[in-house]
C-alpha cells in the first residue's frame, strides 16, 4: 500500500510540471526507441542472412579451393605443398556413387566477370559456367524459356540464361528476351531463358548473372586453364541425400580430393568443404557483433536520458525541501523519503520506456520500408530496453533520493 501511495504522489508531482516532465522523459523515450529500432534492424539482418544461405539449396555442401581461415578469409597458401585448384575431374569423381555415396547431384561452376552488351546497352555482370544439375542443386528456376541442358554443355553451345537484373537492364518491358542475342565480351550468345528473381544474396546480387554452359565458359569465352588435362573450375556444389549424412559425405569428399590432389598425410588440405551451417555460423558471428554494436550505440542515448532524470530530480529535491521537512516533522522516516524519490525517478523512467517502446516499434516498421529489409522486433529487445530504462531510473535516482533523505528536518523547515 505504501508503494502504491508513493506512485500516486509521484504521478501528482510529475503532472504538476508537465512540460518539464515530458522534456525529461524525452531522453529515455528516444533511447528506448533507438535500442528497439536498431536491434530490430540487426536481428532482421541476421534472419536475412540465414534465409539467403538456406535458399541456396537443400542439404548443400560447398567445395572451394584454398582454406577458410578466421573471419571467413580464404587462403591459397596451404602447408608446404603446391596449391592445386579444383577441376572438372574432381567434380566427376564426387559424382561417382562408388567413390562418394549418398550424393544426389554434383554441380561444378566456373565463374568470371564479363561485359554483356545488347545494341547500345551494356553492363558488367557475373558469368557462371554451369551444368544442367545446377538448376536443381541451387534451386535456380527459369520463369521464361529453359535452363542449360546437357546437350548445350556437350556441344559447347553459345546459349545463355540471364538473371532478372540483366533482363531489366537490357530489355524493355514489352520485349521477350528468349530468342534474342546478347554479347559477352563481344562473343554472341542466344538467350534461352530468364531466371526467377532471387534478390540480393549473401554473395551479392544473385540476379546480376548470366549463366552459360560450363564448357563454353571454360574454352570459348574464357581461358580457364587445366591441371593434368582437367579444366579448372571455381567451386563444386554437392547435394546430399540426407541431412544426417552431411558430415559423413563431407569426410568422404575430403578423402577423395586429397587422393586426387596427391596431398601427403602430413600436409594440409588445399581446399575446403563447407556446409550451410558453417556459412551461417561464420556470418552469424559477424551479424551478432553488428547487432551488439547497434544496441550499444543506442544505449548511449539511454545513459544521456538517465543524466537528465538525475538533474531534474535534484531540482525537484531543492524545490520540495520544505515538503520534505514537513513530512519528516510528522513522522516520515529516512527510508520513506528515499523510497518516495526513487519511485518518482523510476516512474519517470518507466513512462518514458513504455512510450519509447511504442515509438521504437513504429520506427522499426518505418525502417523496414526505407531500407527494404524485414526488421524483427523480438521480445528480448523490448525487455532489454524497458529493463534498462528502469535500471537507469533507479541508478540515476539514487543520489537525488539519498540527498533528500539526509536533509535535516529543522533546516528543511527553515528553507525558503
Amino acid at each position: 500500500m505504501q508503494i502504491w501511495e508513493s506512485v500516486r504522489i509521484a504521478l501528482r508531482a510529475l503532472t504538476a510540471n508537465k512540460m518539464r516532465s515530458i522534456l525529461t522523459m524525452l531522453g529515455i523515450i528516444i533511447g528506448v526507441a533507438a535500442v528497439i529500432a536498431l536491434l530490430s534492424v540487426g536481428h532482421g539482418f541476421e534472419q536475412y542472412i540465414t534465409e539467403q544461405f538456406e535458399g541456396l539449396g537443400t542439404n548443400l555442401l560447398f567445395v572451394i579451393p584454398g582454406q577458410l581461415e578466421g573471419g571467413g578469409a580464404r587462403s591459397t597458401r596451404v602447408g608446404r605443398q603446391r596449391f592445386q585448384p579444383l577441376t572438372m575431374g574432381d567434380a566427376e569423381a564426387l559424382a561417382d556413387p562408388f567413390q562418394v555415396p549418398d550424393v544426389v547431384a554434383v554441380a561444378p561452376e566456373y565463374q568470371n566477370r564479363a561485359t554483356v552488351v545488347r545494341g547500345k546497352l551494356e553492363m558488367g555482370t557475373t558469368v557462371s559456367g554451369v551444368t544442367a544439375e545446377y538448376q536443381s542443386v541451387r534451386n535456380r528456376k527459369p520463369v521464361e524459356g529453359e535452363f542449360i541442358a546437357p546437350e548445350h554443355v556437350n556441344a559447347r553451345s553459345r546459349v545463355a540464361v540471364i538473371g532478372s537484373t540483366v533482363a531489366e537492364e537490357l530489355f524493355e518491358d514489352y520485349e521477350y528476351p528468349v530468342g534474342q542475342t546478347i554479347k559477352l565480351n563481344d562473343v554472341p550468345f542466344k538467350v534461352v531463358g530468364v531466371l526467377e528473381e532471387q534478390g540480393g544474396g549473401a554473395f551479392g546480387d544473385e540476379d546480376n548473372v548470366v549463366m552459360i554452359p560450363i564448357s563454353t565458359a571454360q574454352t570459348r569465352l574464357f581461358n580457364a586453364g587445366s591441371v593434368r588435362g582437367d579444366l579448372i573450375i571455381s567451386v563444386i556444389f554437392v547435394q546430399v541425400a540426407d541431412q544426417e549424412k552431411m558430415d559423413d559425405v563431407a569426410d568422404r569428399i575430403t578423402e577423395v580430393i586429397r587422393e586426387r590432389h596427391r596431398i601427403n598425410f602430413k600436409d594440409d588440405d588445399d581446399f575446403s568443404v563447407v556446409n550451410q551451417t558453417d556459412l551461417i555460423q561464420i556470418f552469424g558471428e559477424f551479424t551478432a557483433v553488428f547487432t551488439t554494436v547497434l544496441g550499444a550505440i543506442a544505449g548511449i542515448s539511454l545513459l544521456v536520458g538517465g543524466i537528465g532524470i538525475m538533474n531534474i530530480m535534484l531540482v525537484s529535491v531543492t524545490e520540495r525541501t520544505r515538503e520534505i521537512g514537513i513530512r519528516k516533522a510528522v513522522g516520515a522516516k529516512r527510508r520513506d523519503i528515499l523510497l518516495q524519490f526513487l519511485i518518482e525517478a523510476m516512474v519517470l523512467s518507466m513512462i518514458g520506456g513504455f512510450v519509447g517502446m511504442a515509438l521504437g516499434y513504429a520506427a522499426s516498421m518505418a525502417l523496414a520500408g526505407l531500407i527494404d529489409l524485414q526488421t524483427v522486433v523480438t521480445v528480448g529487445a523490448i525487455l532489454l530496453a524497458t529493463s534498462f530504462s528502469a535500471a537507469v531510473g533507479l541508478f540515476f535516482g539514487i543520489y537525488p533520493a539519498t540527498r533528500a533523505a539526509r536533509l535535516n528536518p529543522i533546516d528543511a523547515l527553515r528553507y525558503e
